[in-house]
């Protein structure tokens, strides 16, 4: 390019405006993969590793305690499980939780959530007080509620008050139905605050005013939440759906502090709780990662079926 004057604009011909834009996008690539690798080996380490690992230990026979190498079986761990009665009462055990849990929290919240926004006055103090549950952690909520559940506890004493039926004990972590009932109350108190919020959050960035032209237009509170709220909120419900449905898969801080405590097994012996007594107390941990791989698919299943069904997760306001 030949040189200009001073004063005067200096003109890049295509090639070199292709070329500098070029290299600016590679400059911001670049700048791009420095920040975002940290994030990377975090979950390569912490995540991904073991993803895969477990579907290696899977195929293999290893006695968690043993300095030996684990021995290649192939599938021999599933074919075991797919036979296993154990196996199936878990996968049973987990199923009754998840759908009786699952379905109370997402309408609960949703409703809880549709309560909230409605209301003129006391939204945040509603707010921070059903989202307080959710600030304590598995094992202390468990613990609240087996000190509710105890035969002397508040439980029975409302049920009681409800019935007048004084003196009555209605086996809340002894009868099967009602141990089961149990663990959901519990993962329902806790959670259903934390969906709730989010559902708030939802409802909150849909425009006023097209609430304003509903009802100028002779809409009424509930065709506005039916007709509109509903509709636009579809990605919040959907992601609601997925994060309730992988949190009750993946219970295990409640059965496992009932079990402990005195409860039976077997009603709530769901799959994480198997895969831990799997691999710590029998030691068997090809075994339990031939579960955890099946648990892993089973969430990837499922919350691609949510995904499809749910078609279009994009909304735009006009």
């Amino acid at each position: 390019m030949k040189p200009v004057a001073s004063g005067e604009r200096s003109i890049l011909s295509p090639d070199e405006r292709k070329q500098k834009k070029w290299s600016m996008e590679r400059k911001k690539a670049r700048w791009g993969w420095i920040f975002v690798t940290p994030a990377l080996l975090f979950f390569a380490v912490f995540s991904f590793y073991p993803i895969f690992n477990a579907f290696y230990m899977s195929l293999t026979k290893k006695n968690l305690l043993s300095l030996k190498p684990p021995e290649l079986i192939w599938f021999k761990n599933y074919a075991y499980l797919f036979k296993s009665p154990d196996f199936w009462n878990s996968m049973k055990a987990t199923g009754l939780f998840t759908l009786g849990t699952f379905f109370l929290l997402v309408v609960f919240s949703l409703t809880l959530g549709a309560l909230i926004v409605t209301r003129k006055r006391f939204k945040r103090l509603l707010q921070m007080v059903f989202y307080s549950p959710a600030l304590l952690s598995s094992v202390v909520a468990a613990l609240i509620w087996l000190l509710i559940f105890d035969p002397r506890g508040l439980a029975n004493q409302f049920l009681n008050f409800l019935a007048q039926t004084p003196g009555t004990d209605h086996n809340w972590l002894a009868s099967a139905n009602m141990l089961r009932l149990s663990t959901i109350i519990v993962y329902f108190w806790k959670y259903i605050g934390y969906f709730t919020i989010i559902f708030v959050a939802g409802m909150g960035s849909i425009p006023k005013s097209i609430h304003e032209a509903a009802e100028i237009d002779g809409a009424s509170r509930w065709q506005d939440f039916w007709l509109i709220v509903l509709p636009l909120i579809k990605p919040t419900t959907l992601l609601v759906s997925v994060m309730a449905l992988i949190q009750c898969l993946k219970t295990f801080s409640t059965q496992y502090l009932f079990t402990t405590s005195g409860a039976p097994t077997k009603p709530i012996n769901v799959i994480t709780l198997n895969i831990y007594n799997t691999a710590i107390r029998d030691h068997n941990i090809g075994r339990a990662s031939a579960m955890s791989v099946i648990l892993f698919l089973i969430m990837i299943v499922l919350s691609w079926m949510q995904f499809k069904v749910s078609k279009e997760d994009t909304v735009t306001y006009m």
